[in-house]
């Protein structure tokens, strides 16, 4: 029988799925649930930067900040207040056995970044630090904006015990130079990789207009190649997210050397239940492919171990393009 085990951010899943943030994950109900079906850990929503603010003005009714909190939502708006966080942390640890990996939002070093401690007091096993931003001010050098990024790191490593997790956008020049200053910076594992959130336009209306997407094995192929490049070459855990929604689509990234899958979309989609369905198409292809353990074949199609590891670079893009006409 197929043992489904595997480690991250050296803790022990009993399996590489992982239940990313989203409502499924903000209902206890719905935790235990996924549990039931053989999800290895849980990532809870985030707890935002601008959240945490508008708490700390509203307690200390504060004056000075004009209308600089006004873009910002409202706090009913937010999923938890931060005591509501904690306490939904601390009933989860009391009724599940699998990991909790608590999420803290923001964009810029500050003292939000001590909410870490406080999650950790509360019984999270880890840590996401979820660090979404979009610079379009042409005046900051993208060699700024990284070590600003590599601050917030360094400012909530330094409040913890517990694993580090840094899920962050593809965006950058050399992203796998960013994941080695990254684990510089503290962090023990990179979940790859964040959404970028694009308005719309509603043309007859004159406005823009957001919403989500869902996501489609498509979205799986940046991951995948990101994760490839950096197996064995960083020294950070690492985790897939976006367009997982199959069996086939947790193998791949895990063959390109992810340790762990995580699962939004096809959850909300699909309900809890599809986590059995996941992991008995995983098992199933283990069986066929005599492997007893998941460590047997992790990594076995990453740059570092693949007999073409050029098709991770150039040499994929020019056969495709050269393939298509293009």
């Amino acid at each position: 029988m197929a043992n489904l085990e595997t480690r991250y951010l050296g803790l022990v899943l009993r399996s590489p799925l992982v239940a990313s943030s989203s409502p499924l994950t903000a209902s206890a109900a719905k935790v235990v649930d996924l549990e039931a079906a053989g999800i290895g850990a849980v990532v809870l929503p985030s707890l935002f930067e601008e959240q945490l603010l508008k708490e700390e003005v509203a307690e200390h009714s504060y004056k000075d900040y004009g209308g600089a909190l006004e873009a910002f939502p409202k706090l009913e708006e937010f999923r938890f207040s931060a005591k509501a966080y904690l306490d939904h942390i601390r009933a989860l640890k009391s009724s599940v056995g699998i990991p909790v990996i608590a999420s803290l939002n923001g964009a810029t070093p500050g003292w939000w970044t001590r909410y870490a401690k406080i999650i950790e007091e509360a019984g999270a096993d880890a840590l996401e630090l979820n660090i979404y931003a979009v610079p379009t001010d042409p005046e900051r050098a993208g060699s700024e904006i990284e070590m600003e990024t590599l601050d917030i790191v360094r400012l909530v490593r330094a409040q913890l015990r517990i694993p580090l997790a840094v899920k962050l956008s593809p965006f950058y020049t050399n992203f796998a130079h960013m994941a080695k200053r990254l684990h510089a910076a503290g962090a023990n594992g990179a979940v790859l990789f964040n959404r970028f959130y694009q308005p719309d336009i509603d043309e007859e209306h004159l406005t823009l207009r957001s919403g989500l997407l869902p996501g489609s094995p498509r979205d799986v192929r940046i991951p995948l190649t990101w994760i490839g490049i950096l197996y064995g070459r960083v020294a950070l855990d690492l985790a897939a997210t976006g367009g997982i929604m199959e069996a086939a689509d947790a193998l791949k990234v895990i063959l390109a050397g992810a340790n762990v899958a995580m699962l939004c979309s096809a959850l909300l989609e699909r309900g809890t239940e599809h986590v059995r369905l996941v992991l008995q198409g995983v098992a199933q292809w283990m069986e066929r492919h005599g492997y007893e353990s998941i460590q047997q074949w992790r990594g076995l199609l990453s740059q570092k171990n693949c007999a073409d590891p050029e098709n991770f670079e150039r040499a994929q893009y020019v056969a495709a393009v050269s393939a298509g006409g293009v």
